[in-house]
């Protein structure tokens, strides 16, 4: 029995836990030298050696045969089954039985994403999202989602073009300013633009944005605390607690500034950011809206309210553990989605679990919605 045997359920987050040369694999010969290696942060060379044993422990299970099951519960990262073999992969989704899938990155964007020479950047997204469409072109379950940066607009919207080409479903994109320009900035009209004539969403994710929590908090006088999985430089509490502040100022840009009134079939995923933010943030968007119209010409010109287009244009993964039935009943059932986080532990043993724990009062289209239509929405399906 696959793990998602109650109903049609797609995956708004998963992930390829990449092989250091992932990268220069798929890179152009002019830029391949110029790659600076995956970062791994301060746990490189240790994790460097995992990477070679996980390596080893594929071979080990293609040459055997041995059974693919059970994957949610079973060992994450790079040794978890499919985290960055795609035939692997394949048989991993047959085990967790998810119509659909979008499959992001993990750490690549290290060697490229804010590079200074904008041949190394472009290409560096290029060979990324060469890789991505490789890996998901076998099986039609799982979506590439691509990356993107907006500093050279021109080269954004060929970077779209040629990632749809390839066969990507989706486009990251960092969510945060572009040098002094805000993303509603008339000059990357021609990206939102091209986002809607190939029919793709974009996503904002955890992990492409600058943290904007600054070091000094964590200078309290104790010992550095270990990160959400034990070490390394990934998320740390006081980080938790920032994570929405980003998309909340990126969406409030995208509404307020007018990106999604002149865009209305511009769809848009935040993943991975939480979402229990969401509903008071519908809120505030109103409010602020009744506020400033008296004052601000770009507000008043508006058309509908702030939240109607987030709730038009806008889904969003809560993680589990959050009280989604709770947001679903203040904010809606057309707003949430489901994800699993595959290979990363923080999707944890088992998501659809946590998520029903909360559904109690929730009628089968609201979990209809949940599991599988609003990704559908999103996705132009």
């Amino acid at each position: 029995m696959t793990y998602a045997s109650t109903r049609a359920m797609y995956d708004a987050d998963s992930h390829i836990m990449e092989t250091p040369d992932w990268i220069e694999q798929h890179a152009d010969p002019g830029i391949r030298d110029r790659l600076p290696p995956l970062g791994l942060g301060k746990a490189g060379g240790t994790t460097y050696r995992l990477i070679e044993d996980a390596v080893g422990k594929v071979r080990e299970r293609r040459d055997s045969g041995a059974p693919v099951e059970n994957v949610v519960r079973g060992i994450k990262g790079w040794h978890a089954p499919g985290a960055f073999d795609a035939a692997e992969r394949s048989r991993a989704m047959d085990d967790l039985g998810f119509g659909a899938q979008l499959v992001f990155s993990t750490f690549s964007a290290t060697q490229y994403l804010s590079h200074a020479e904008m041949d190394v950047r472009y290409g560096g997204i290029r060979a990324h999202n060469r890789a991505m469409a490789t890996f998901c072109s076998h099986d039609k379950r799982l979506i590439a989602v691509g990356q993107l940066s907006f500093q050279d607009p021109e080269r954004a919207v060929r970077e779209i073009e040629e990632g749809v080409k390839m066969g990507c479903g989706a486009f990251w994109i960092p969510g945060a300013p572009v040098g002094d320009k805000a993303p509603g900035h008339p000059d990357f009209d021609p990206i939102w633009k091209a986002f809607c004539d190939h029919g793709v969403p974009f996503m904002l994710h955890v992990g492409a944005t600058k943290n904007l929590v600054s070091k000094a908090w964590l200078n309290n006088g104790q010992p550095l605390a270990p990160d959400i999985v034990g070490g390394g430089e990934n998320l740390r509490i006081r980080d938790f607690m920032a994570l929405s502040f980003a998309p909340q100022l990126y969406l409030t840009a995208l509404v307020f500034d007018g990106v999604l009134e002149r865009f209305p079939e511009l769809r848009g995923g935040v993943i991975e950011l939480g979402a229990g933010w969401v509903p008071e943030f519908l809120r505030t968007l109103d409010i602020s809206q009744k506020i400033f119209k008296r004052t601000d010409a770009a507000v008043k010109a508006l058309p509908l309210r702030a939240s109607e287009y987030i709730r038009r244009q806008v889904r969003f993964t809560p993680f589990p553990g959050e009280d989604v039935g709770r947001m679903i009943a203040d904010a809606g059932p057309e707003l949430f989605l489901f994800s699993s986080d595959y290979p990363h532990p923080e999707g944890t043993d088992d998501p659809v679990g946590r998520f029903e724990r909360t559904f109690k009062d929730l009628d089968d289209d609201a979990r209809e919605l949940f599991y599988s239509k609003n990704f559908a929405h999103m996705m132009n399906m």
